[in-house]
């Protein structure tokens, strides 16, 4: 019986990996998509592309932390509106790092969400 070399079968795809990332902004079309479609690329080719299961987490992490932050926001907005002040920040920062992430997965870099928490590591 032979045994097969699971490094061997993986590839180098840049180009699904921002293609994850930039599948965050699904949020601001459908809603709900920004965190489903990169759960379902991640899931699928975390064990076919290199890199893969990194970012997919670390968007996963992302996804979930932010739609936490936004739970936290809602009864904030009691206290002097400062509520309001996070979710407009929560919004714009889910809008740009995926995108910088998308350039950084695009030229074989890690990538960098700040303010996430851990959910898997």
């Amino acid at each position: 019986m032979e045994i097969v070399n699971q490094k061997a079968a993986l590839r180098s795809d840049n180009s699904l990996l921002a293609i994850t990332h930039l599948s965050q902004l699904l949020t601001y079309v459908t809603g709900f998509g920004g965190l489903i479609v990169p759960l379902f690329i991640w899931l699928t080719s975390k064990d076919k592309v290199i890199g893969m299961d990194e970012h997919g987490k670390s968007i996963i992490n992302f996804q979930l932390s932010i739609i936490l932050y936004i739970i936290l926001s809602i009864p904030a907005i009691l206290l002097f509106g400062l509520g309001i002040l996070s979710l407009i920040f929560v919004g714009i920062v889910s809008f740009v790092l995926p995108i910088v992430n998308a350039i950084r997965a695009s030229n074989g870099e890690s990538p960098s969400y700040f303010m996430t928490i851990r959910f898997f590591s």
